[in-house]
């Protein structure tokens, strides 16, 4: 009985000693509140097919999202815009590299109206005009004798500064705009205030409507023939090319498996795909 024992205890020590606990890659991906869903989508669908990867994924803007990389915060800064001078200096002084950036989606910079407002096209001159607070009623748009009410997004965010280069020419946006933290909280601002406008990704949705921008609508058509005049690409940065499970989960998203997420979640993927 004893030596059944010595036995059943020493195969418990040789168990112990050969068995290895699997080791879970952890991936942390920081930045763009536009592609937040987005990049949320595609954690989950990765993460449900490769058990063994973690992905964290957050926000904050593409600032924020930089500063991280910068600071070894996180392994992939999703960005809404390309990187700025002085970022790129800062990259190559902490990395002696300008890092690697991946082309992940397009994306139409929608225009959300209130359902209430008779407006329903705009230019992009009026857009400048507005966001500038030039033009201050929608009576000059042929809708009511109502003041405009601009909503933006807050520094931190690449839609804010893509938004401020590609639309005000690199002007300043006026000091009576309300300053929302998020794409969604603008939806909601917009969608709870007839006489406000905002603007964001196309792949988020509300109570809102997307209005025409010099006549045309920011469909994924559109936006992917560059016939819509506010597109841009969506990007994926890191300080250096990437490897095991970073490259691993941005090959993925880069397949067609990853495209379809992306089309699902209302953004344009980069090549056609059919559900």
């Amino acid at each position: 009985m004893k030596h059944l024992i010595y036995v059943f205890f020493t195969i418990i020590l040789l168990t112990a000693c050969i068995y290895k606990p699997t080791e879970l890659a952890v991936i942390r991906i920081k930045g763009s509140d536009t592609m937040l869903e987005l990049t949320e989508n595609l954690a989950e669908k990765y993460m449900r097919e490769n058990p063994g990867t973690s992905i964290y994924v957050g926000g904050g803007g593409t600032a924020k999202g930089i500063r991280d990389l910068l600071n070894g915060e996180t392994d992939i800064c999703t960005a809404s815009r390309n990187i700025e001078p002085n970022e790129a200096k800062l990259l190559a002084e902490y990395y002696g590299s300008l890092g690697m950036f991946f082309l992940i989606a397009k994306d139409a910079l929608s225009i959300y109206l209130n359902p209430e407002n008779p407006v329903k096209d705009i230019t992009v001159r009026q857009l400048k005009d507005i966001f500038e607070c030039k033009i201050t009623n929608w009576k000059d748009f042929g809708g009511k004798n109502e003041p405009i009410i601009p909503v933006i997004r807050n520094t931190n965010s690449g839609t804010y500064l893509y938004f401020k280069e590609h639309i005000l020419g690199g002007d300043e946006y006026c000091d009576d705009a309300v300053v929302k933290p998020t794409t969604r909280s603008i939806i909601e601002y917009v969608a709870a205030n007839e006489n406000a406008i905002g603007y964001g990704g196309m792949g988020y949705k509300g109570a809102v409507i997307d209005a025409k921008v010099n006549g045309i609508a920011p469909t994924a058509e559109n936006a992917r023939n560059d016939s819509y005049p506010i597109t841009r690409y969506l990007h994926f940065f890191t300080t250096k090319t990437p490897k095991g499970a970073v490259k691993n989960f941005i090959d993925w998203v880069l397949s067609p498996e990853g495209q379809m997420v992306v089309k699902q979640s209302g953004f344009i993927p980069l090549w056609e795909i059919k559900f």
